[in-house]
């Protein structure tokens, strides 16, 4: 093999990357432009934000119990070693709030709603239904994208709140009810230390960027496949994928923005 054939075939993999920014950010642009339009039709947001939210509320619900009873046994465990079992509740409202609500809730919601996303447009772009919208002059980006974009930007965070608020509640059951933890102590300790900037505030933005970049990332996987059901299983997959490793990295940098002062 020679050096040109064998850089050109290092290089490929890098421009088809470059190429696939370039044209994400150039549809994400386009989607933003004809989100206005929605104003005239805010009826197709709602029943996309049921459809998105109403419908992820059991498994986030559940998971959010069980998330806050198991760190609210493991912070005990924890705790209790320095005598500070009395700070539970401190314990469970921070790791819910600023990190474990967001990020469960956004690595849910790509599981359960962006898969959908994905296989939804996918498939009604194999049948040509977006073809047959152009075809009768209705943008399809406008009248089926943009409004299960917003509606997922506007489900992730309220999911998230859902989460934290059911996972306290956990932790409670467990620290207070379970173990013995005084009840008095566990809510004064965490109203007393809990801030609704710094830690509410700052875990309420991570759960609206994670909402934008997950729907998006869900739809354009989907507008963007090959129309069969081959390529539009692959997409499902490159949705929770691509979807998880952006949380993460995102989560890293929000969090290191956030609280690095």
């Amino acid at each position: 093999m020679s050096v040109k054939t064998w850089l050109s075939n290092l290089g490929a993999p890098l421009r088809d990357y470059i190429e696939s920014i370039g044209y994400g950010a150039r549809a994400f642009a386009n989607l933003l432009s004809v989100s206005p339009g929605l104003l005239k039709r805010p009826r197709l947001v709602v029943e996309q934000l049921h459809f998105i939210g109403n419908y992820s509320m059991l498994i986030i619900t559940l998971s959010g119990l069980f998330v806050g009873m198991v760190l609210g046994l493991q912070g005990y465990t924890t705790l209790n070693k320095y005598g500070a079992e009395q700070s539970l509740g401190v314990l469970v409202a921070l790791g819910l709030t600023r990190e474990l609500g967001p990020v469960i809730t956004a690595l849910l919601f790509a599981g359960r709603a962006g898969t959908s996303l994905t296989a939804e447009i996918g498939l009604m772009k194999a049948g040509e239904q977006l073809s047959a919208m152009e075809m009768m002059a209705v943008n399809p980006i406008q009248r089926v994208l943009a409004p299960r974009f917003w509606a997922g930007a506007l489900a992730v965070p309220l999911l998230a709140s859902v989460f934290s608020a059911v996972g306290v509640l956990g932790g409670w059951l467990v620290g207070v009810q379970l173990i013995g933890v005084d009840d008095g102590a566990f809510w004064s300790q965490m109203q007393a230390s809990v801030d609704i900037w710094n830690d509410i505030y700052n875990g309420f933005i991570k759960s609206v960027v994670f909402g934008i970049a997950i729907t998006f990332i869900a739809l354009y996987q989907g507008y963007e496949a090959q129309p069969t059901p081959e390529d539009v299983a692959r997409a499902t997959t490159r949705t929770v994928v691509i979807s998880s490793l952006t949380i993460w990295w995102l989560d890293f940098m929000m969090t290191a923005l956030m609280f690095s002062k």
